[in-house]
Formats: structure tokens, C-alpha cells, sequence
């Protein structure tokens, strides 16, 4: 599909099947944010695949709503503000950015396959750290990915209009 369509698609799905990701769709997930440009190309971040149920049951501790525990396979997406590159002129560190530009990449690579995603950034970042530590790394993101179900809500998206997000000088 084209990348505009693309983009008008992709939704935030809060409700799935209970069909598996497949393997292929996943490697290619995978390969879309390998591919998912960062600042100096430093990646600081990595994703981490919850897939079996012992450990998505852990992780629905950290972000208890009932549409969350639909979802067959959860990404966490972490950042590394130590690996990242750092603007010289307010020593800000791009992880955030780069994190979230890499997240975005698997969720359009996610519905180019047909499948739907949610980022979730509300979740309780002291519990997913005792439970999925990853040392050097800070969670940032969890992403839902899965088959959307025929009765998932899916609103009309609302965006501000063309002159309120852009001004030419």
C-alpha cells in the first residue's frame, strides 16, 4: 500500500484475536525497525519480543486494562540516553527520539501486514523495570500487536488542520 494510506490506516487497537503473530510477519516487523533511522545512526535502544504466556501475564501486571491482556504479543521498546547521541549545544540526548521514530517504524510495518498496534507509555515504569530489567536500558514504550478484532473500536481519527500544524516564513 502506499505510505499515505499507510499512515491513515494505522490506528491504536485496543482490542485483538487470540491468533498468534505469525513468525514472518514478526521478522519483518523486526527488520522495519532494524532498518529505522536514529542520530549518527547510534540505535541506543532496544526491543524486547514478549511472547509466552508466563511472561505476558507479567507484563499485564505493569498495565492493568482489559484490552492490554488481548493483545498475543507484547514489544517493549527501552533507550539508552548513555548510548545515544547528545545535541552539542544543550547536551540533550536523542534516545527519546530515536526510541520513538524506531516504535512508529513497527507499528506501519505492523499494519502494512495487517495487523494492529498500540503504543502504550502509560503503564507503571517502576513495577516493568523490577519485572523486565534491562541493565543500561530505561523502558520508554510497550507496544500491542496483534490480529484486530472485527468489533475493535476504531474512531474517526480527529487531526489539527494543515494551517495549525504548519507555517511557511
Amino acid at each position: 500500500m502506499d505510505f499515505l494510506h499507510l499512515c491513515k490506516e494505522r490506528f491504536s487497537a485496543r482490542k485483538y484475536t487470540a491468533e498468534q503473530v505469525s513468525q514472518q510477519d514478526l521478522e519483518y516487523i523486526k527488520e522495519a525497525v532494524r532498518m529505522a533511522p536514529s542520530a549518527v545512526n547510534k540505535q541506543p535502544y532496544k526491543f524486547v519480543i514478549v511472547q509466552s504466556e508466563e511472561e505476558r501475564g507479567r507484563l499485564q501486571q505493569c498495565y492493568d486494562r482489559d484490552w492490554f491482556k488481548s493483545a498475543p504479543l507484547y514489544i517493549i521498546g527501552y533507550k539508552s540516553d548513555e548510548a545515544s547521541w547528545v545535541r552539542q549545544y544543550d547536551r540533550k540526548p536523542h534516545a527519546d527520539i530515536d526510541v520513538a521514530i524506531a516504535t512508529e517504524h513497527l507499528c506501519l510495518a505492523a499494519t502494512a501486514q495487517g495487523l494492529g498496534t498500540c503504543w502504550v507509555c502509560n503503564f507503571d515504569t517502576g513495577k516493568l523495570r523490577e519485572l523486565f530489567p534491562l541493565a543500561g536500558y530505561e523502558a520508554a514504550v510497550i507496544v500491542t500487536i496483534g490480529h484486530i478484532a472485527s468489533d475493535c473500536p476504531h474512531p474517526e481519527k480527529k487531526r489539527k488542520s494543515m494551517e495549525d500544524l504548519f507555517e511557511t516564513i
